[in-house]
């Protein structure tokens, strides 16, 4: 484990977040396209995140045994590429990714034809695959309500499978932009995919190479919202953004709205200020899981009650995200709890208190959301370096918006 950081409470939060990281979303879904469509390809401003990092590493990799580490998308996506690809190796992971389930993409990949056992607990990574016996079935039948990933694991290696493949989707389709992001990668690759509300149809086809210049990362671009949302004087420019994204965390701009954030475009940069904000909101994050830890401190740090719905996947994350959020919300006076099938967030009345230590739980995502709190008070963040998963630069960009941060 890495140092702590300690957060100085700061009123003005001010500058241009230079070190914004590229989309690891779609860095890692175009690297898995690439690999498929061929050497041709040319992916420009590819995320520095070690998620994405890994990827490229294990992509090509013929080594017996490939560790992903504690990146999930990584251990799906290359779960399905490897299987379809004749390869003969284990993917492994941390312990956390020992306890990610992974099943439903296993049986999935059986269903079709790749050959995977696993090599210690049934139904969870690590997973060892032994080659392709040939395809067996051009249809599965998965439930739309588990991780996003998936479906898209699936979807990237189907024009490649000799039946293309028919995704049927059983219940409700959770992180449906994110399959969307997938289906648009593909078709600026050459794919043809047939998207509707009960399945995705693609045929057997051949990718064609492309050239992609890989956007500002809004899951990351996140955080900055809160940071807005609770000094007391803020303008923040975050660049090479854009409205118009594939990404489905875009809609951090209408969560945000009403919670105190301005976000207006002056040519690539999105300038954000303070706002008026509401006494209550409402959210379903069913589309944007990744955001409900920022809206949850955000609201519990400036007394707004939430409501939300759609945090069923924040229990397979790095961590159990639901337990993380009470375990630590708690220290604010906040409380969080299931409420007639609604999770309901309910501040606490008296001021932050100085110098509360925030524990990360091995979750890049805990970090950068209590960080915000040092608009409050002086606040310690356990691991700093856990942020290196999605956004290596993180520290640096608080430094340069006027934050002092001291490790320990």
């Amino acid at each position: 484990m890495s140092s702590n950081i300690t957060l100085n409470k700061t009123n003005r939060i001010s500058g241009v977040v230079s070190n914004l990281p590229s989309s690891k979303s779609i860095s890692n879904r175009a690297i898995i396209i690439k690999a498929l469509a061929g050497k041709a390809s040319q992916l420009l401003n590819l995320s520095d995140a070690n998620d994405t990092q890994l990827m490229l590493k294990l992509i090509e990799s013929s080594e017996p045994v490939l560790n992903v580490e504690d990146a999930g998308t990584t251990m799906r996506f290359l779960t399905a590429f490897k299987s379809v690809s004749g390869a003969t190796c284990i993917i492994t992971g941390t312990d956390r990714m020992k306890q990610r389930p992974i099943k439903i993409l296993v049986d999935a990949l059986r269903t079709i034809g790749a050959q995977i056992e696993y090599s210690e607990q049934e139904g969870y990574p690590p997973v060892k695959i032994q080659g392709f016996s040939g395809q067996k079935t051009s249809e599965v039948t998965i439930r739309g309500d588990v991780s996003s990933q998936y479906i898209s694991a699936l979807m990237m290696i189907a024009p490649a499978l000799p039946q293309g493949l028919l995704i049927r989707f059983e219940g409700k389709i959770t992180s449906r932009p994110y399959l969307e992001m997938t289906a648009a990668l593909m078709r600026q690759f050459g794919a043809f995919v047939d998207f509707t509300d009960t399945g995705i149809n693609i045929p057997h086809q051949a990718y064609r190479p492309a050239t992609i210049t890989v956007e500002s990362d809004w899951s990351a671009a996140s955080y900055w919202f809160s940071f807005t949302a609770l000094a007391n004087q803020t303008e923040i420019t975050l660049p090479r953004i854009t409205l118009d994204s594939l990404q489905g965390d875009r809609v951090i701009v209408d969560i945000m709205k009403p919670l105190g954030v301005h976000a207006e475009l002056r040519g690539s940069d999105l300038l954000l200020t303070k706002a008026n904000h509401v006494a209550e909101v409402s959210w379903d994050f069913i589309d944007c899981p990744d955001l409900a830890q920022t809206v949850a401190v955000v609201c519990a740090a400036k007394g707004i009650v939430g409501k939300f719905t759609g945090l069923e996947s924040l229990r397979i994350k790095e961590t159990d995200r639901i337990k993380a959020l009470q375990t630590e919300l708690a220290k604010t006076g906040a409380s969080f709890e299931e409420v007639e099938g609604k999770w309901v967030l309910t501040p606490g009345s008296a001021a932050l208190r100085n110098g509360i230590l925030f524990n990360t739980y091995l979750d890049h995502r805990m970090a950068m959301a209590f960080a915000p709190l040092c608009a409050l008070a002086d606040v310690v963040i356990e691991d700093s370096a856990v942020t290196r998963k999605s956004y290596p630069k993180f520290w640096d960009d608080v430094r340069l918006t006027g934050i002092k941060t001291t490790l320990s």
